[in-house]
């Protein structure tokens, strides 16, 4: 029994060891083209009114209650939605609007408190807009041992490529 427990003690002391040696902070990023000028993209991402048509939370959980505050769209529009276990809680602000794209502050308070600053960028190219999706945020001690046993990158990144998907048909039409 004694070996039993000194070896589920190793191997929690391992876990928290490698969580402690993960960076401290995270970057989660996906682009698509999207065939139509930075102004026709604007419109869909900086009023959070519109996300409804193409952010892949809305599909996980149609009966979540959503509220809108501030700016009507662009610079200080505030969104806050409450949600199943799927989609969470929290909260978003535009900070930036503008052809270069949007940054927004993102607040989640459940399933666990985080602040985000996400950037949906714009970039012209030939026959559309490059449209880059970004999340930069601070990797708290739980988020590093979550991220030992799930692949957060290609969790949120299948979200991110989703939403974009979105807001490719949208802003296509």
């Amino acid at each position: 029994m004694m070996y039993l427990l000194l070896g589920l003690l190793a191997i929690i002391a391992l876990v928290l060891i490698a969580a402690a040696m993960k960076p401290n902070t995270v970057h989660y990023e996906r682009s698509t083209v999207i065939n139509a000028a930075p102004e026709r993209i604007l419109p869909h991402v900086a009023d959070f009114h519109k996300w409804s048509a193409w952010s892949p939370w809305d599909k996980l959980d149609p009966d979540m209650k959503r509220s809108f505050s501030g700016a009507e769209s662009g610079v200080g529009a505030r969104y806050a939605w409450v949600g199943n276990k799927k989609v969470g809680e929290g909260t978003m602000e535009v900070l930036e609007a503008g052809p270069q794209g949007v940054k927004v502050d993102l607040r989640f308070l459940k399933p666990w408190k985080s602040e985000c600053i996400t950037h949906i960028r714009f970039v012209p190219q030939a026959g559309g807009t490059q449209v880059r999706w970004e999340m930069d945020g601070p990797n708290l001690f739980m988020g590093k041992v979550f991220s030992l046993f799930v692949n957060m990158d290609k969790m949120i990144g299948k979200d991110f490529e989703t939403g974009l998907a979105g807001l490719k048909a949208v802003a296509e039409r």
